[in-house]
């Protein structure tokens, strides 16, 4: 099961775009957005991001799980 927490997180990514702006959005500092999206990760067992300069971009599994939320 997947925190909630971290799953809204990645909803905020998705809309966003970056770290900093997640962060900015969620009150949080962009470390913890960071640190709180890997764990996600690692918690999914895939890659749900990638890096295009500045910007996340999100791969197909983590779009299915913002898709059903």
């Amino acid at each position: 099961m997947f925190d909630l927490h971290r799953l809204r997180l990645l909803r905020e990514l998705a809309d966003r775009g970056t770290i900093a702006a997640t962060a900015r959005a969620c009150a949080l500092t962009p470390s913890a957005v960071s640190q709180q999206l890997s764990i996600l990760q690692r918690e999914a067992g895939t890659t749900l991001f990638v890096r295009d300069g500045r910007t996340l971009v999100l791969t197909e599994a983590a779009r299915v799980l913002v898709g059903h939320m």
